[in-house]
């Protein structure tokens, strides 16, 4: 029985870790990457990476609302020029896609 319970508190910790990730502990796990289209994506699907690529890609997306609108430019022509600054600043080993829906370590 105790072995069970501590089995049990284990998986408890870890799922807490994985659902505390941030977006910096995610690229460098090598679970999301960015996309040619300006937003996160899933490298490693699961419902924490889901959670987390879905929260990052609202912000990311009001934001490039914000400054299209602000620039009277296209919400597309921000996410474009966003995609090229992340994926130039997008560390050695981590994923950036190269085109739709295949990811490549830079």
């Amino acid at each position: 029985m105790r072995r069970i319970f501590s089995a049990l508190i284990i998986l408890i910790a870890m799922s807490f870790s994985v659902q505390a990730m941030n977006l910096q502990e995610a690229k460098q796990a090598g679970l999301v990457g960015e996309q040619v289209n300006g937003y996160l994506g899933a490298v490693k699907p699961s419902n924490e990476v889901n959670t987390l690529v879905k929260t990052v890609n609202n912000k990311r997306k009001a934001k490039y609302q914000e400054l299209a609108t602000k620039h009277n430019i296209t919400v597309k022509s921000v996410a474009a020029r966003a995609a090229k600054k992340a994926m130039s600043m997008t560390v050695k080993g981590q994923f950036i896609e190269s085109s739709p829906g295949q990811w490549k370590q830079k």
